[in-house]
């Protein structure tokens, strides 16, 4: 059984006036699939397979793709500890 777990990972910086500092990590976790699939997307996406879906992000309507990708949870958690009360 070979592993074809993958990640992909994005970390934001926020560096507040007065130097406070505040990252934030989005991950999309998934599996790779060979061969690749789909042309929308760059790099990766063709070959990665996010957890709960049967297709590549290569494969994903932007617009889905986006709404769950590893930027998109970081941008989410950073809009909840910064701007949401």
């Amino acid at each position: 059984h070979e592993d074809r777990s993958a990640r992909f990972v994005c970390v934001l910086a926020l560096c507040w006036p007065g130097g406070h500092q505040e990252t934030f990590e989005g991950f999309a976790r998934g599996h790779i699939s060979w061969p690749p699939r789909g042309t929308y997307g760059f790099g990766y996406d063709p070959i990665f397979i996010p957890d709960g879906y049967g297709v590549t992000f290569g494969e994903m309507e932007p617009q889905n793709k986006h709404a769950i990708s590893h930027r998109a949870d970081a941008f989410n958690k950073l809009v909840k500890a910064c701007f949401e009360r």
